[in-house]
């Protein structure tokens, strides 16, 4: 039942995150990309030490504990947002969809080669059908692929530091509450996002003054509510069943993604997505272990049947 509701959580968190590409997208039609980034960083380390300070979990990091927040800052903050944007934008949606898609297998690779994280056939087919189903939904949509580009380069290296970052997340949550870790990564990482804006984008923080409620209502939901909390329980859950088993959840992301961008963006949604999604489902099923849990529980019950109509 406890893994049932990190499985349950982690699909909001999908869910949350998907939708937050339509709202990041709007943001970026409005303001400069990085600026945005930096300040939308910032907001949701601040919202995440005052959720946790009600919690009172906030404390200072141990000596030993700051290498693996700078690692952490680095790979989860820093280098995957830089990359992500500025490779999606000069790459094609289709050629960016597809490398993200990637990410999960790539963090199972890492997780078992340095974390030593236990991958069966079942896992490892369920990571593949993942992979098939995201691919599937972004051709549905794209309809083929563009040339190779520095933009794809730029998103694979964004998708290879967010799942080194996972692992030193795992291994940070032996000992810092992965919570704090993630209000301590946002906020350097907001810093250091903010120091590169100013550099490449020397006028990004004036722009911030032509933003019309609306936008800000929409600023707020993604700071606070997917980035904030939305990183809270997701590296909450990285502690409970690793990183490999998590990440397969975000192939999910592509469809919500799809059905964000539908809600709000009125942008068409086709069969092929739903095709899609049923081989993304099928592929958390098996890549998170679920399959396999129900699998052992159905064997333990029958053997109980046995021994009890034996005796």
């Amino acid at each position: 039942m406890k893994n049932n509701q990190i499985y349950v959580t982690l699909i909001g968190v999908m869910f949350l995150w998907g939708v937050n590409v339509s709202a990041i997208k709007v943001l970026v039609n409005q303001f400069d990309v990085i600026t945005i980034t930096a300040l939308r960083i910032f907001a949701a380390s601040i919202f995440v030490f005052i959720i946790l300070a009600f919690m009172k979990k906030v404390r200072l990091p141990r000596k030993e504990e700051w290498i693996l927040l700078l690692g952490g800052t680095l790979t989860n903050v820093v280098f995957h947002h830089y990359f992500l944007a500025d490779g999606l934008s000069k790459t094609s949606a289709a050629n960016g969809g597809l490398i993200l898609g990637l990410g999960p297998l790539l963090t199972a690779v890492l997780a078992v080669t340095i974390l030593k994280e236990k991958l069966t056939g079942l896992r490892f087919l369920g990571f593949l059908l993942g992979g098939a189903g995201v691919s599937f939904t972004v051709l549905a949509g794209s309809g083929k692929l563009g040339d190779v580009s520095i933009g794809d380069i730029e998103v694979f290296l964004s998708i290879l530091s967010q799942a080194l970052s996972f692992l030193i997340i795992k291994k940070a949550s032996q000992t810092m509450d992965a919570r704090l870790m993630t209000g301590y990564m946002l906020l350097m990482g907001s810093f250091v996002m903010m120091a590169i804006a100013v550099v490449i984008e020397p006028t990004g923080f004036k722009t911030l003054r032509d933003g019309a409620p609306s936008i800000w209502l929409v600023f707020v939901f993604s700071a606070l509510i997917a980035t904030a909390v939305g990183h809270m329980l997701y590296n909450s859950s990285i502690k409970k069943i690793g990183a490999a088993s998590a990440s397969i959840f975000l192939n999910f992301n592509t469809f919500f993604a799809l059905v964000g961008a539908g809600l709000f963006l009125g942008e068409k949604l086709l069969l092929a997505h739903f095709i899609g999604f049923i081989l993304i489902v099928m592929g958390v099923s098996l890549g998170s272990g679920a399959i396999e849990v129900y699998l052992r529980s159905r064997k333990v019950t029958q053997l109980e049947r046995e021994s009890d109509s034996s005796s």
